[in-house]
């Protein structure tokens, strides 16, 4: 599924519709470079768990967690990382077996550690600034949420 959203606010309520089809143990590969709208999808995602507390990138902490919605969610960022080798040190299979939703920013880094993901390709649409083409693949039943 692909769908061009006009300004953050829309690629956050995008995501936050999305959200009602995840479950614990899912896991979001984002592909995008920087700015793209990564941490704008993440915060939609945490509105649509019901997470409270505001969400910021990871960029320096490379994972931010975020317990207080139905489901937990664990924002990571992989740019500092060169392998999935040290995603495993940083306790990987520990964060998928507390039953979240892992949301990994820089995914390309680590593919090889992610079994099933659902992909989120954010592109900016050239001509428009705040515009982004969003392609969804795997794990997603968009009809049944209106997408």
């Amino acid at each position: 599924m692909t769908i061009i959203t006009h300004s953050p606010m829309e690629t956050e309520h995008l995501a936050e519709k999305l959200a009602s089809q995840l479950k614990p143990g899912d896991v979001i590969a984002f592909l995008g470079g920087l700015g793209a709208g990564k941490t704008a999808f993440t915060r939609g995602l945490a509105r649509g768990l019901g997470v409270c507390e505001p969400v910021t990138s990871p960029t320096y902490t490379i994972v931010n967690e975020y317990t207080s919605g139905k489901i937990p969610l664990f924002h990571f960022d992989m740019y500092r990382l060169t392998s999935s080798e040290e995603l495993f040190e940083i306790g990987w299979e520990d964060y998928l077996a507390r039953g979240g939703v892992c949301a990994v920013e820089w995914s390309e880094t680590v593919a090889d550690a992610l079994e099933n993901p659902i992909c989120v390709q954010i592109e900016p649409v050239q001509g428009e600034e705040e515009a982004r083409r969003i392609t969804i693949t795997g794990g997603m039943d968009f009809e049944s949420i209106g997408v």
